[in-house]
């Protein structure tokens, strides 16, 4: 099987950020990575759900849909009822997004976080996380520009990545061709610390070491750093233009 002609199996797939790229919420980036494109709003909004109103504190909360076009077999509009997967990504998606809050210095104010897939070559879920850390950064500044806050909640960064082994070789951030062929899978978020946020990962086929587990950690961790760096670029790229 020839996979990776023009990329090392060590290397991102090519990862671009459009920031504002919607006029009407609060904040918007458009997430390339490779051919996934995923659409990242934040809109922000006073006032919290009944278990937090009076406390002080605020919230996240997320929302994962793909859109019908975004494969190449027309995927079915998800309205009355969300499938298993959708509700699993967006729950990771609020997970890792909320792990990046000081709640009580954003207040009573609850932030929607929309992660639209307007097409999908696998690795969504990461590509949400990593685009939708972006937007809320954006969102966030704006707030405080305004004067909605007088410091940022922000505590730490977050970004994410699959890894797979394909013939017992570890290759980072899988396109889909290389996800259907790979023995094992896993998706990571980690913080900037360096901190694991969630690893999902599962044997398609056989079993695999520890020592495997660690390679796919490890080139994981590179992985993230290297979109971190190109987070922070976006945003500092963004506020340069906003002021």
């Amino acid at each position: 099987m020839q996979l990776r002609p023009h990329r090392q199996p060590n290397q991102l797939r090519q990862i671009s950020f459009q920031s504002d790229f919607t006029k009407f919420a609060t904040s918007s980036v458009l997430t390339d990575c490779g051919d996934t494109r995923v659409l990242c709003t934040v809109t922000i909004k006073d006032g919290v759900p009944k278990f937090l109103t009076g406390t002080g504190t605020g919230w996240l909360t997320a929302e994962y849909r793909m859109l019908p076009g975004a494969t190449p077999q027309r995927h079915e509009r998800e309205v009355m009822k969300l499938s298993g997967r959708t509700q699993e990504i967006q729950r990771l998606l609020g997970r890792s997004l909320r792990s990046t809050l000081d709640f009580a210095v954003l207040g009573e104010k609850t932030i929607l976080v929309d992660a639209d897939v307007i097409q999908a070559d696998a690795g969504t879920r990461t590509t949400a996380i990593t685009g939708g850390y972006v937007a809320l950064v954006e969102a966030i500044h704006q707030l405080i520009d305004r004067g909605d806050l007088s410091r940022s909640p922000l505590i730490c960064q977050v970004a994410a990545v699959s890894v797979g082994l394909i013939e017992d070789s570890a290759f980072l951030d899988l396109d889909y061709p290389e996800d259907v062929a790979a023995d094992v899978d896993f998706n990571v978020v980690m913080t900037d610390k360096r901190e694991l946020i969630e690893v999902q990962g599962t044997a398609e086929s056989g079993s695999f070491s520890r020592q495997k587990l660690n390679e796919l950690l490890d080139l994981a961790d590179v992985g993230i750093q290297e979109l971190m760096t190109l987070q922070t670029a976006e945003i500092d790229r963004w506020r340069k233009n906003k002021h």
